[in-house]
């Protein structure tokens, strides 16, 4: 480690490329620090957006054209809106009408990351659903029906496990696209990845090569995602179905 240190270290002196967080353990600390962050908001927004996600799929097909229209409203307002927007809108119209607790905000700067970011996933995630459910062969719902199956059990036991594997790839596209829109936490100091790369930048003076730390990242984690979702979706895939 002390080696590594000493040739960034020695790169910085010969070619002036300044990459502090190899050497210099408050940096490093502030640049993990993010990427933490970075992955948390990523995760649970994720877990959220996924649930919320198939349960307004679920609401498009009721029978009651109130809850359909409803669903129908949710998803455009929240597609069709830009994200920072709304994370302004949850963090300081609807935060400051929120009781406090001992003089502080119930919920922090992360929490509303989360909150908006979340609901936003959610309107993606109940389109990508419902798309793999249309995809769903019809026979095999009625099948289902003759065998006395409820439409929360025919949903929950056969068309949403079809639909998500429908969907995977549609899935991919949408979790990527979530992980880069944790950046837009930024704007409320939320102390993601580009946060904390900020403040190192501003305090070492070392933009491009900070920047250039924040691409290599970003791209390693996209490239990661890519993998995983891949792989699962080779496990999931059934022969025959979706293809």
């Amino acid at each position: 480690m002390d080696d590594v240190a000493a040739w960034f270290k020695w790169l910085n002196q010969a070619t002036g490329i300044k990459l502090t967080i190899f050497y210099d353990s408050y940096d490093r600390s502030r640049f993990i620090e993010g990427l933490l962050t970075t992955l948390q908001v990523s995760a649970i927004c994720l877990v959220v957006s996924l649930i919320l996600g198939a349960v307004v799929a679920w609401l498009y097909g009721s029978r009651s054209a109130l809850v359909r229209g409803a669903a129908h409203a949710y998803v455009q307002l929240f597609r069709n809106t830009p994200p920072l927007v709304q994370i302004y809108f949850f963090y300081f119209a609807i935060g400051p009408l929120l009781p406090k607790v001992g003089g502080a905000p119930i919920l922090g700067s992360i929490g509303w990351a989360v909150i908006a970011l979340s609901l936003l996933e959610t309107a993606f995630s109940a389109e990508i659903f419902r798309a793999g459910i249309e995809a769903v062969p019809r026979s095999m719902i009625e099948a289902a029906q003759s065998l006395g199956y409820s439409r929360a059990q025919i949903f929950r036991q056969i068309v949403f496990p079809l639909a998500l594997r429908v969907t995977m790839p549609a899935l991919n596209n949408n979790l990527v696209n979530l992980v880069k829109t944790t950046t837009l936490g930024y704007a409320i100091a939320v102390p993601e990845l580009l946060y904390m790369s900020s403040q190192i930048w501003s305090e070492q003076v070392n933009v491009p090569s900070m920047m250039m730390v924040l691409l290599v990242t970003y791209v390693v984690i996209v490239g990661i995602i890519n993998q995983v979702m891949q792989w699962l979706e080779v496990r999931m895939r059934i022969p025959g179905f979706g293809q």
